[in-house]
């Protein structure tokens, strides 16, 4: 059973008046619907009479009710579909995965940092961290708390080997042995703004 939106639909493409997209849409649903092919045929043959006759018959009101809530209808989902003005995307800030800029190298050889988001006010930054195949972090008191959350690859910190989706507390004055990697790895890191990676990965960096 066709509804009764598909009729307005195949009114409109037999009075080519549905736009190009909206008529290539149609034409391909028409190619899997006989019933729906049959019917544009019908209104097809009744609109060649109807350009051909004399007589010019008005259209029934409610029909081009009809046909006036439809366009409404398509032209507020086409805007809804529009992508967002700047306006909106005010506030909102975005990294893309494969951008190289931001990292900044640590004076660890193969130790590299990006500042993602800081919240000066809230006393917390949030970074990405990289160490390439076999580096190793020297031992550390940490300053103030850390977070970190392994992205790729491995982190071996004492004892414990962390991989891709390990995550790691620290407390404030907490004390690191020496960090390594065997594979190389990246990890999302939280840390407060007096730690001095925070004050490293912010040097130069736009505000």
């Amino acid at each position: 059973m066709i509804s009764e939106q598909r009729q307005e639909q195949a009114s409109l493409y037999a009075l080519g008046a549905l736009g190009e997209a909206e008529s290539r849409a149609f034409e391909a649903e028409l190619r899997g619907n006989a019933e729906l092919r049959e019917l544009v045929r019908g209104l097809q043959r009744t609109t060649d009479l109807l350009a051909m006759s004399i007589l010019a018959t008005p259209l029934p009101p409610s029909l081009r009710d009809k046909v006036l809530q439809w366009i409404e209808v398509e032209a507020s989902s086409r805007k809804s579909a529009t992508p967002a003005a700047p306006d909106a995307l005010a506030g909102l800030r975005f990294v893309d995965a494969a951008g190289s800029k931001g990292w900044k190298q640590l004076p660890v050889p193969g130790a590299f940092i990006k500042l993602l988001s800081l919240e000066k006010e809230r006393g917390y930054a949030v970074l990405l961290g990289k160490l390439e195949r076999g580096v190793r972090y020297p031992a550390h008191t940490n300053p103030g708390p850390e977070d970190f959350y392994i992205l790729t690859g491995d982190l071996v910190i004492g004892d414990r080997k962390l991989v891709a989706g390990d995550f790691h507390h620290a407390d404030k004055g907490s004390r690191h042995a020496e960090n390594y990697s065997v594979e190389g790895c990246t990890l999302l890191a939280v840390l407060t703004t007096d730690d001095p990676l925070v004050a490293f990965a912010i040097a130069g960096s736009p505000s």
